[in-house]
């Protein structure tokens, strides 16, 4: 029971997510990377810290911090860069096709790192899931913009810092609790965020931002940023890393049909197959039988 919890937690998480990709494409005109990831984690720290307060979470130990401190660098700090990076280059819903190959880079990573066994039912779950989403968005591909490729292949490459978070993240969060790990790591990510926004100067383009813009940025933070990532982590509470990772294939569906609504992004009718693959994959990956 408690494996399909946090896949349930994992799925509103990614689809959160997925949203999140059509609000940064949205306004990836009117900002740079560095301050989208501002507005989403800023902002998403803003709501964390008084949550943690509030509730009296049980909080990293001290020795701890540096690990915890450099994940949430390394995530909500360089990831979402890329990430960011990588929707300025293409669609919202290719640049999640690229971040659905989440579950294939947290399997290989668990699996070097020896913390999580591959069994031929997961492969053939988390197999199932990308390829469906790859059938659902293939006949988009034609209608891309030009030079898509460059944010697919920085994207794949950023899917790497979110794949070792998965894996190293669940023992540091086993002697916390994971709201207190979260907003941890996320202070330090948004911290160097800041930083470099001032350094760079991209708080100037909040001058010119229009109030849908400015709706858009809070959303980003609060339902992109701090209501997604409390799932996120709650789930890898609760589920194997892999298992956890294998919902992101639902963020491209999500990302696609938000994006159609605001910026007229192409849907094609190969997303209901998609959509379909993809929770069959996810339920043969999460329905593997217990040894007796």
């Amino acid at each position: 029971m408690g494996e399909w919890l946090g896949v349930a937690i994992a799925l509103v998480s990614s689809s959160l997510g997925g949203t999140a990709a059509a609000i940064t494409r949205y306004l990836v005109g009117g900002a740079d990377p560095i301050l989208l990831a501002i507005l989403r984690w800023g902002i998403g720290f803003l709501c964390l810290l008084p949550c943690a307060l509030l509730l009296r979470v049980r909080w990293p130990p001290r020795a701890d911090w540096p690990a915890v401190a450099l994940l949430g660098i390394c995530f909500f700090g360089l990831f979402f860069i890329l990430y960011n990076i990588a929707v300025s280059y293409t669609t919202a819903a290719r640049a999640s096709l690229a971040l659905a190959t989440l579950p294939l880079h947290t399997m290989v990573v668990g699996a070097i790192l020896g913390v999580e066994r591959l069994t031929a039912r997961k492969i053939t779950g988390v197999g199932i899931a990308v390829l469906g989403v790859a059938a659902a968005l293939a006949a988009g591909l034609s209608q891309s913009p030009p030079g898509a490729w460059r944010g697919e292949l920085i994207m794949t490459g950023a899917v790497f810092c979110m794949a070792f978070y998965n894996v190293l993240s669940r023992p540091l969060m086993q002697r916390s609790s994971a709201l207190g790990f979260l907003t941890v790591g996320m202070g330090a990510g948004a911290a160097v965020l800041v930083l470099a926004g001032l350094a760079k100067g991209s708080f100037a383009a909040l001058d010119h931002f229009t109030p849908a813009q400015w709706i858009a940025g809070v959303y980003l933070g609060i339902g992109g940023g701090a209501l997604a990532f409390i799932l996120w982590v709650m789930a890898l509470a609760r589920a194997t890393p892999t298992r956890v990772a294998n919902t992101m294939t639902v963020n491209p569906i999500a990302a696609a049909l938000l994006a159609a609504l605001l910026i007229g992004e192409p849907i094609t009718p190969n997303l209901l197959i998609g959509l379909a693959a993809v929770f069959a994959g996810i339920w043969i990956a999460t329905s593997e039988a217990k040894p007796a």
